[in-house]
């Protein structure tokens, strides 16, 4: 599909971009310490996405790291917390990759696509398939409301741009809820068979799954087939 340029949406129809925090730099030490608490967290989502979060100890986490139960308290203070901690990194980094793809501008079918390559990019990472291996379920009601709110900001971002896809004569008119429920439940289940080291690397599958979702299956004749370039991936 070729790519082209349109003119932003008029301010009022713009979803605001989340701004970046504006935080103070942070010294040697507590860099040290920030990546020190990141080798925990990503031990931890190592583990839940392995045997599950319920079957995952801090027992089992400090040995994955080599150091002792106590260390770990120095950096989470609860198994609830780590678990708090690994999904809405998985979560921020896919909002991130769709507010990057926004920025960029450009048709809307061509950020929807940059957009599924995020997801299903982020899925095949440890935080990200933590999302999809653990779900929310776990937490206390206040945790889990905060990070539904987070799933629900990835949801309407497709339906605005399925939405778009539709004006602009990209998309197959059609109901933007039950599109974007497709896509994303299509690409999210990649972080359930997904196994690094496999035949295919995470741009690989993205690319593929994301020809199916926008293709389909069926075999068209020559002519038509001829007029439906694939999308760009």
């Amino acid at each position: 599909m070729p790519r082209s340029r349109t003119a932003p949406p008029p301010p009022s129809e713009r979803v605001p971009a989340r701004p970046a925090a504006e935080l103070p730099p942070l010294s040697t030490r507590e860099r040290q310490r920030e990546a020190k608490r990141h080798a925990v967290l990503q031990a931890a989502a190592q583990l839940f996405n392995e045997r599950g979060f319920h079957a995952t100890s801090l027992d089992d986490i400090a040995a994955r790291l080599q150091v002792t139960k106590p260390t770990l308290y120095y950096y989470v203070k609860s198994k609830d917390e780590i678990l708090l901690q690994c999904v809405g990194k998985g979560l921020a980094m896919i909002l991130e990759g769709i507010d990057a793809s926004r920025a960029a501008g450009g048709k809307a079918i061509d950020q929807l696509i940059a957009c599924m390559q995020v997801y299903a990019c982020v899925v095949t990472q440890d935080f990200g398939m933590c999302v999809i291996r653990v779900g929310d379920e776990q937490l206390p009601p206040d945790s889990r409301k905060e990070l539904r709110r987070l799933k629900a900001a990835i949801d309407q971002e497709l339906r605005r741009l399925v939405t778009e896809g539709v004006a602009e004569g990209s998309i197959e008119p059609c109901d933007p809820k039950m599109t974007a429920f497709v896509i994303a439940g299509a690409l999210s289940w990649i972080g359930r068979w997904y196994q690094p080291g496999g035949k295919y690397t995470p741009e690989q599958v993205a690319q593929q799954c994301i020809a199916t979702l926008c293709n389909g299956v069926l075999r068209r004749p020559a002519a038509d087939a001829k007029s439906m370039a694939p999308p760009a991936v």
